[in-house]
């Protein structure tokens, strides 16, 4: 006699649509389809985990760049004088410090302003 395996093959299709809950139209109804976008989705993710440091290490640049230039100083000049000066402070906090701390900004700018 064939065994079909309802139960197994149920749970496991419910275990796939419960992973594309929310998703639009029939890719969280249709089983093939929403097995699909979630592995497609997983893609995604995994993608874009690698491409959020890119992104957060471009706003760190632009965020420092900006401050810097309001006080007559490039980016790549500022980095340069930074490394000279053997002041290690990484582009997260220097950019933490250019939007919520000007006045440190401002004193490590005419920090290695100073020196060079």
């Amino acid at each position: 006699m064939r065994v079909k395996g309802g139960s197994v093959t149920r749970q496991r299709r419910r275990r796939w649509l419960k992973l594309a809950k929310g998703y639009w139209g029939h890719k969280s109804i249709g089983f093939k389809v929403a097995k699909q976008a979630v592995i497609k989705s997983w893609t995604y993710s995994f993608r874009d985990r690698k491409q959020r440091k890119r992104d957060m290490r471009k706003m760190w640049i632009s965020r420092i760049n900006a401050a810097a230039r309001t006080h007559g100083i490039s980016y790549s000049q500022l980095m340069y004088k930074i490394k000279e000066a053997n002041i290690e402070i990484n582009r997260k906090m220097l950019a933490e410090m250019a939007i919520h701390h000007h006045l440190e900004f401002k004193k490590i700018v005419k920090l290695v302003s100073t020196k060079n």
